[in-house]
């Protein structure tokens, strides 16, 4: 029992060990000390159930137990019993925690930070392993085996990291693996065997064996050569990824970000301050007045400004919808194509496009799609080097049409997401003189973007620090001196705080044109603008930067020109598209009906509860567990029909008597004769054999001892003895027992046609004589056939090892030392 703690212990220790790739995920070691706790746990559970003398099944409920307790601890719900014992609230807690998980997988770029869904699932799987490894371990002592869950953890962040991992993590889980195998190996040594050198000499018990000192240097050279040659392999390794900008433009050395998260203001900032031109995209679309190419949205206002909140989106096959509807006077809707090659320098985890994306082409499953934030994003991939096609939807809006819609409620979820601002008294004083006396959402908005002009002292500048907190936004104000990325801020602050809501969207302005509608599109075409929310139309970009200071910058009939004296017009800028008045816009119903952005609930039309999605998977895993414990019942059952229908043959064969004719008083009351066959003998023998095999295994199902080294009849007459069959029952018995000794060591079986009706007699009284527990047992896991598994599992396992100790006894002849030794010999 020492042995089996002292091996608990280092297979807890190894899962440890091998959770070392998790150190390339998390930013942070708080997963690693959650881990020790449920681990440590997990194996104080099995410990005490082995101190004990539990069974193995025993230790696996007190493992599940532990890890439970370990959980409920750590993530806890508030309606804990004595705040470790789980509650129906923990459950529900638990379920919330892994709907978030898959949402915060998607979204979320390595290192990710502390969080209860991740932190919980990381818990839950390292546990997980945990038990598997102590059950393989140490219950069915096959310490190999779990290798097997031990490299499952090590395949994690393989998967989700997109630059090379660490071998070093990879050499701690092989040393942890190689420890639990030479402690199983030294405890059996130490129980049943003797340590010997390679010419058969005993190894005293002082003496450190030479197999095993050689068994240690060939695995430390194994784990060397299997860190060190993908490294010399080429193309098994990918250098250092050239970020969006220099070095640590974000300040945290990683350059702009990883993954879901990048920071977009710090990647804008260092590409427009670059002296060097460079090409970044190149676009080809049918549309002969194309929009902004976009790639990235910051919603999220924090103390420290605007960020990108984690994006969260399904395959593009999947959330790709057509937004078009009927349209209405001053709403235009066109449908293109547009294809974009990306260049190397672009290496971001996002996609440049268009809004409203119908169709995309030549992107695999890495790439997903946001369409409440309208962005194609990857948390695997990087878009540089990209090629890829799409069909979209542009919209176009009259002033007319905008001021028509109507305000959002205020308990609506969006208006709440996005009007929430921190309170700064200059910005609120502003809001207030700029939207007074203003009735429509449009017509607020509209104040606020006019208010960013020449006219009201604002200028551009690339010599500005480029922050979004409130008080950069307050000196923004005040000194009226910026670039794109704080005037895309501050109006969407601005409209944020009149109630409207209002994020900030990053992409390119229209490019440099080539041949073929073709548009090159470089660093300096760079930009941030700002996107309101109108209710029952969606996002509309409001570009507040001054249209002379960015290359490529474009109005549109809802947001023209402000340093213009007239509005804007087709021939007054050629490149912005033109404004349809209520006058010529095509007739229809009075708005859209469907959103642009899908999925994003409006006031009047709100999107439906979703509600989480673990009910679901937990009911398909219910249906998928209740089936598979079915099959060793209806597995039964098929054998029991299959013997029967055997059985009830036995008495159609043709009748002879070679034996003497029939033998008296060996059936039941009732029962025709036994007749002793010659011409069907073999089919007699084998519906005897069938219908004795169906006792002995109803004797089984219902735990009433059978002795394998007993006859035929000696087993009938115990069962009659112990009193667990009687009168006809035991008649009954006597019958099959009669026909199996007879099918066994006579020349002539007996055929009998009542063997059928005498397994149903036997199989009822001995079912009544059972309690309801073991009953429940016999009918839906039947311990006869879980005993034919497991003794078919053990035979092919069997020989399987016999099938492996050939080919080495094959591989042993051929062996160089052997072939050298016999060779010195002659």
């Amino acid at each position: 029992m020492n042995d089996g703690r002292n091996l608990g212990l280092v297979a807890g220790a190894a899962t440890l060990l091998a959770a070392a790739p998790l150190t390339a995920i998390f930013d942070r070691w708080t997963w690693l000390i959650q881990c020790v706790i449920a681990v440590a746990l997990v194996t104080g559970g099995a410990t005490l159930v082995r101190s004990l003398r539990g069974p193995l099944w025993t230790q696996l409920l007190g493992m599940m137990g532990a890890l439970l307790l370990a959980l409920a601890w750590l993530f806890p719900s508030g309606h804990e019993f004595l705040a470790v014992l789980p509650s129906a609230e923990t459950f529900r807690h638990f379920g919330e925690l892994l709907t978030q998980s898959t949402q915060d997988v998607r979204a979320y770029g390595v290192p990710v930070p502390d969080g209860d869904p991740l932190l919980f699932i990381t818990v839950l799987g390292v546990g997980s392993v945990a038990i598997l490894v102590d059950l393989l371990s140490v219950g069915l002592r096959r310490p190999a085996l779990a290798g097997l869950p031990m490299l499952a953890i090590y395949s994690v962040p393989v998967a989700v990291y997109v630059d090379s991992v660490s071998p070093v993590p990879f050499v701690v889980g092989a040393v942890g693996f190689l420890w639990l195998l030479v402690t199983d190996n030294v405890d059996r040594v130490r129980r049943f065997g003797r340590r010997f050198t390679g010419d058969g000499r005993d190894v005293d018990v002082w003496e450190p064996s030479p197999l095993a000192a050689a068994g240690r240097r060939l695995s430390v050279v194994g784990v060397v050569l299997a860190v060190l040659l993908p490294l010399a392999v080429p193309g098994m390794t990918s250098g250092a990824l050239n970020s969006f900008t220099s070095a640590g433009a974000d300040g945290t050395g990683r350059g702009p970000g990883t993954g879901g998260r990048v920071n977009l203001f710090a990647a804008l900032s260092g590409q427009l301050n670059q002296s060097e031109v460079r090409d970044l995209a190149k676009l080809t679309t049918t549309d002969p007045q194309p929009a902004y190419l976009r790639f990235g949205v910051a919603d999220e206002l924090r103390g420290d400004g605007f960020a990108s909140r984690p994006p969260s989106g399904r395959p593009l096959a999947q959330a790709l919808v057509d937004p078009r509807r009927s349209q209405e006077a001053g709403v235009t809707q066109e449908s293109y194509r547009a294809s974009v090659e990306v260049s190397p320098d672009f290496d971001m985890p996002m996609l440049p496009t268009f809004p409203t994306l119908t169709a995309v082409k030549d992107l695999d499953g890495a790439w997903l799609y946001d369409p409440g934030m309208q962005i194609v994003y990857s948390n695997r991939t990087r878009g540089k080097d990209r090629t890829y096609s799409f069909d979209f939807v542009r919209s176009t809006y009259s002033p007319a049409a905008l001021r028509r819609s109507l305000p959002l409620a205020r308990d609506d979820s969006l208006r709440q997401k996005f009007t929430g601002v921190p309170v700064e008294p200059e910005v609120s004083r502003l809001v207030s003189r700029l939207t007074a006396g203003k009735r429509t959402d449009y017509d607020r908005v509209r104040a606020i973007y006019d208010y960013f002009s020449r006219s009201n002292g604002f200028t551009y500048s690339l010599r500005t620090e480029g922050g979004t907190s409130g008080r950069e936004i307050v000196n923004f104000l005040t000194t009226k001196v910026g670039f794109c990325q704080q005037y895309a801020a501050a109006m969407a602050w601005l409209v944020r705080a009149a109630g409207v809501p209002a994020r900030v969207a990053f992409g390119f302005t229209n490019g440099s044109k080539r041949q073929d509608n073709t548009v090159i599109l470089t660093n300096r075409n760079l930009h941030a603008w700002t996107e309101v929310y109108f209710n029952g139309v969606g996002w509309v970009p409001f570009d507040a930067t001054p249209a002379a200071s960015v290359p490529g910058s474009t109005r549109s009939p809802w947001a023209p020109d402000t340093d213009q004296p007239e509005p804007v017009s087709p021939s007054a800028a050629p490149n912005a598209p033109t404004e349809t008045g209520p006058s010529a816009a095509p007739t229809g119903p009075d708005g859209p009906t469907r959103d642009i952005d899908a999925g994003i609930p409006t006031g009047n039309r709100s999107a439906g509860p979703t509600g989480p999605t673990w009910p679901w998977w937990a009911a398909a895993g219910l249906v998928l567990l209740l089936a598979l414990l079915a099959v060793p019942a209806m597995f039964r059952s098929m054998l029991r029909r299959r013997r029967a229908t055997r059985a009830a043959g036995a008495g159609t064969g043709p009748a002879g008597d070679t034996d003497g004719g029939p033998l008296a008083g060996e059936g039941p009351p009732g029962s025709p004769s036994l007749v002793v066959i010659g011409t069907d003998a073999d089919r007699a023998r084998s519906d005897a054999h069938a219908a004795w095999d169906e006792l002995i295994d109803t004797l089984v199902d219902f735990r009433v001892p059978v002795d394998p080294t007993e006859t035929p009849r000696a087993t009938a007459d115990r069962l009659v003895a112990s009193g667990r069959v009687h009168d006809a029952s035991a008649e009954a018995t006597r019958l099959l027992g009669r026909a199996e000794e007879r099918a066994r060591y006579a020349r002539d079986p007996l055929q009998i046609a009542s063997l059928p009706e005498s397994l149903r007699t036997v199989r009822k009284a001995i079912a009544s004589g059972a309690d309801r527990r073991t009953r429940w047992i016999a009918a839906a896991l039947p311990p006869s056939v879980l005993l034919r598994w497991r003794l078919s599992i053990m035979d092919m396992s069997g020989r399987i090892v016999a099938a492996f100790g050939r080919c080495r006894d094959v591989l042993v002849r051929w062996s160089p030392r052997r072939l050298l030794a016999g060779r010195g010999t002659r």
